[in-house]
C-alpha cells in the first residue's frame, strides 16, 4: 500500500513515525494547505517524504500512490475524502469518519460505486483483543450491562476555558467530546452488538454549547450500554461487558492493549488478550493493507456499515442537545 497523506498535524506525524516501522507500506507524498508550509516541509525533511504539495488536483493525480490517508480536521474529512474518491483513490479517514449519517452514506455509496476501498481509522476495529472479546461473549449469558468510560482532560481545554476556541471545542469545526473521546465508546459498543432500538445524550455544554463532557445511554431489547466521555476532566478509562454469567473487563479504552480479562461467576479471572503490544496505529494500517491485498470488500462494507450506525447514532445524539454543525 502506498499512501498519500492529507494533512501536517499530530496525527499525521504519528502516522509516518508508525509507517517507518513497517515493511510494505510507505507515504510518496503530502498534501498541506498554504499556511501549513513550515510544519509540512518539517515532516518531509523528517520522514523522507518524495513529493510535497498545496495543489490538491495535482495531488490527486499523482501516480505514485494508491490510497490517500485523510488526517485533517473533523469538519474537512467530507469534501477532502469525496475528493480522493472522485479522484479514484481508496481512503482511509480519520476518526470521526464525518459529521452526520447521510454524509458517510453518500461517501460509502461513491465507494462502492467505484470499486474503491473506504475505511474508517478507528484503532479498537482493526484490534484483535477487540476480536477476543467478541468471541468470549457468549460465556457471559444474557447481556445485561455495558459500561465504558473514556475520559480524558484536554490540552485544549485550559484555553477554552480562557474563552480560546480551537477546533477541538468548535461546532464549526464539528468538535465536542461526543464526536472526539465518546466515539471510540460508541465504536466499542455497536461494533459488538449493532445498532441499537434508542438513543439519549445527557450533555456538559460548554459557553459556546460545544459539549465538554456527556453520558450516552444505548438501549437495546434485552440490555442498556452507558458511553461516558469527557474532556473537561479525568478518570481511569474501564469498559465492562456484564451478563448472567459473568463479565468482561478492558482495563483501558478499545485499541489500547493492556488487560483483557473474563471473569465468570465463583471462579478466577482468566486474561484473553491475544496481543499485547503497544503499536495501535501499526496494526491499523497492516489489517487495513491486509484487506486491500485480498480485495475483501465485503469485510470493508461490513465495517463501513458499522461506521455508518455509529454516524447515524451520534448525530441523533448531538441534535438531542441542540449541537449543530455547519455543513
Amino acid at each position: 500500500m502506498k499512501l498519500g497523506m492529507m494533512g501536517s498535524g499530530m496525527i499525521v506525524t504519528m502516522a509516518l513515525n508508525v509507517l517507518k516501522r513497517i515493511d510494505g507500506i510507505t507515504c510518496a507524498a503530502l498534501w498541506h494547505r498554504q499556511t501549513e508550509g513550515e510544519a509540512a516541509a518539517k515532516l518531509q525533511e523528517d520522514f523522507g517524504v518524495p513529493r510535497l504539495y498545496t495543489d490538491m488536483e495535482a495531488f490527486l493525480a499523482d501516480p505514485s500512490f494508491d490510497t490517500v490517508y485523510v488526517g485533517v480536521i473533523n469538519s474537512l474529512h467530507y469534501a477532502y475524502t469525496k475528493q480522493a474518491l472522485l479522484a479514484g483513490k481508496n481512503v482511509i479517514c480519520e476518526k470521526p469518519f464525518m459529521s452526520d449519517g447521510s454524509q458517510a452514506k453518500e461517501l460509502i455509496g461513491l465507494a462502492k460505486e467505484k470499486g474503491l476501498f473506504l475505511f474508517e481509522a478507528i484503532l479498537s476495529r482493526y484490534d484483535p483483543n477487540h476480536q477476543a472479546i467478541r468471541e468470549n461473549l457468549s460465556q457471559l449469558g444474557a447481556v445485561k450491562l455495558i459500561q465504558c468510560n473514556y475520559s480524558q482532560y484536554s490540552s485544549r481545554y485550559d484555553r477554552y476555558r480562557q474563552g480560546i476556541v480551537l477546533p477541538a471545542f468548535d461546532p464549526h469545526f464539528c468538535g465536542g467530546c461526543l464526536y472526539d473521546i465518546n466515539v471510540y465508546c460508541v465504536h466499542f459498543v455497536i461494533g459488538l452488538f449493532g445498532r441499537p432500538q434508542s438513543v439519549h445524550y445527557f450533555a456538559n455544554k460548554g459557553p459556546n454549547g460545544i459539549d465538554t463532557s456527556g453520558v450516552l445511554i444505548l438501549t437495546y431489547e434485552n440490555f442498556q450500554a452507558v458511553c461516558c466521555g469527557a474532556k473537561d476532566s479525568n478518570s481511569p478509562a474501564v469498559y465492562m461487558v456484564q451478563g448472567e454469567e459473568g463479565y468482561i473487563r478492558l482495563d483501558n479504552r478499545p485499541g489500547v492493549r493492556e488487560q483483557v480479562t473474563l471473569v465468570k461467576n465463583k471462579q478466577e479471572p482468566v486474561r484473553i488478550n491475544v496481543d499485547e503490544g503497544n503499536d495501535l496505529m501499526g496494526t491499523e494500517f497492516r489489517a487495513i493493507a491486509a484487506i486491500m491485498a485480498a480485495k475483501d470488500y465485503d469485510l470493508a462494507h461490513r465495517y463501513l456499515q458499522t461506521t455508518l450506525e455509529v454516524m447515524d447514532v451520534m448525530e441523533e445524539a448531538r441534535l438531542q442537545v441542540g449541537i449543530h454543525f455547519d455543513r
